[in-house]
């Protein structure tokens, strides 16, 4: 088949690469080169990387306006594969391939639509998610679902490592889908069900809440990471978190008993945001028990082990994370 590939970021890319070994991939659309690191260099998706080590024709565009709608139907496409590309497709855009577009998405339709499905699941302290391969139509992630493939999400995994498992997958999944429209065997059904939504991630998505459940803030913190970031205040300091673990089994974690969380120097439990060394482990405090903070980065400084920054401190008494 003459393909159409639309993405940008990483996950993105296994698909880009599994179709172009099986079939002809016209061109693809990625959004154009962004300011990345201290020096704003402009940098291009890693799919425009792959697509220009391809030698596929590469389309660059910010949003579907009329002129790249002229050049995708111009193409001659029999299908558009899209993964990821940022941008909404209107009806004009979607019929320029012959068999419009279908869209690989890391959730179990109709759960989770939108931007973000993989980060607001981890965020949610969801057990498995699905890879779902569906025609794309104008509503926000609501076509009828060609396929889908469960996938469980591992309890200490962040959103990065899952994305990545999940579009080497997905990227399989894509392509037995895309084999059985071109021999007409392929079938698609209405989504079932209430649909939520998965809104991109902002900064401020990223801000631990320790007043919440051990398995609460993990939760968070494992979803925002690596992208935006979990963070957090000590005074006016800005403290990114990079790792964390559970300090105990997550059977036993979230409950509300003094037994089931470390103390401090007063021998009390550990206050939300509150902090403790432990041998060569940081504890901080949760609603229900202590997680252990990993790796961190201060303002301005490298990332180091979160028990060299706490010893670098001095006291931890009276610091408290917020």
């Amino acid at each position: 088949m003459r393909l159409i590939v639309a993405g940008s970021p990483n996950a993105a890319v296994p698909t880009l690469r599994r179709l172009a070994e099986q079939h002809e991939v016209v061109a693809v659309l990625t959004r154009p080169p962004t300011p990345h690191g201290r020096k704003r260099v402009l940098t291009p998706t890693p799919v425009a990387d792959v697509a220009r080590e391809l030698e596929i024709p590469l389309i660059e565009a910010q949003r579907v306006d009329a002129d790249v709608v002229a050049r995708l139907r111009d193409l001659d496409a029999d299908l558009g594969v899209i993964v990821a590309y940022g941008a909404l497709l209107r009806r004009a855009a979607l019929d320029a391939p012959r068999q419009g577009w279908i869209n690989l998405h890391f959730s179990a339709l109709p759960e989770w639509r939108g931007a973000a499905p993989v980060q607001r699941a981890v965020m949610a302290g969801a057990s498995a998610t699905a890879a779902t391969v569906f025609q794309l139509v104008e509503e926000l992630d609501a076509g009828p679902i060609f396929a889908a493939e469960p996938f469980a999400i591992p309890a200490d995994a962040t959103s990065g490592t899952v994305l990545a498992a999940m579009s080497a997958s997905g990227a399989d999944l894509v392509a037995r889908v895309v084999d059985a429209i071109a021999d007409g065997t392929a079938t698609a059904s209405p989504q079932v069900g209430e649909p939520t939504y998965a809104p991109k991630l902002t900064i401020e998505d990223g801000r631990i809440e320790f007043d919440r459940a051990a398995s609460a803030v993990f939760a968070q913190i494992r979803g925002v990471t690596p992208e935006p970031g979990a963070w957090t205040m000590l005074g006016s300091a800005r403290l990114k978190v990079l790792e964390a673990s559970r300090a105990v089994a997550p059977a036993d974690a979230d409950r509300d008993t003094d037994a089931d969380r470390d103390t401090d120097a007063d021998g009390e439990p550990l206050k939300p945001g509150a902090l403790r060394l432990q041998g060569r482990r940081l504890l901080v405090g949760t609603a229900t028990g202590p997680l252990v903070l990993g790796r961190v980065q201060p303002a301005g400084k490298a990332a180091m082990d979160a028990d060299a920054w706490a010893r670098g401190l001095g006291s931890l008494e009276g610091r408290v994370l917020a």
